[in-house]
């Protein structure tokens, strides 16, 4: 793919608006974790979601040798934070609040949601990993909108009144 490619493909692909989560482990070394914005669930018999961390990932391997992860999907209010887990190199953890779920993992205080798994599947992906992860436990915080990131810039929802009940089904 060429330059004028990729950033064509990006600059499309920026219109899909997306949440932003934060993957968290607990490693040998302490808490890891990463900004994540490829995140899907996949299946609900059995519950399955998938993540996609890049290969280049520094903290993805030290989370995938312990075999379980939670997914954080932050909040509005959290786009700092998405920021620091997006670099590389330094104690993403230090000054952060957060509290061990049932598997152990850091669940980042002021998350809308967590979801505590354990690594069903990897596959390549290109320069991406495709992580299946069989759900655990999981919670939410139902008063708590998600931070959204879309065309290259943090955004958040907007509520118009009641969520429309006749939203079509992905599995219709």
């Amino acid at each position: 793919m060429t330059a004028k490619q990729a950033t064509s493909f990006r600059e499309v692909l920026g219109h899909f608006a997306s949440g932003v989560t934060v993957i968290t482990g607990i490693t040998d070394d302490g808490p890891a974790g990463f900004t994540c914005q490829s995140f899907s669930s996949l299946s609900l018999d059995p519950p399955l979601v998938v993540v996609l961390p890049g290969k280049s990932s520094t903290s993805w391997p030290r989370i995938a040798d312990t075999d379980r992860f939670c997914v954080n999907i932050l909040a509005d209010h959290q786009d700092q934070l998405s920021t620091r887990f997006a670099r590389s190199g330094a104690d993403k953890f230090a000054d952060v609040a957060w509290t061990p779920s049932p598997l152990g993992q850091p669940v980042l205080d002021g998350a809308c949601a967590w979801i505590d798994c354990h690594i069903e599947a990897i596959h390549p992906g290109g320069d991406h990993l495709i992580v299946v992860g069989a759900v655990e436990h999981l919670s939410a915080k139902p008063d708590r909108q998600p931070l959204l990131f879309h065309r290259g810039a943090y955004a958040r929802t907007s509520r118009l009144g009641s969520p429309h009940r006749d939203a079509p089904s992905a599995t219709r």
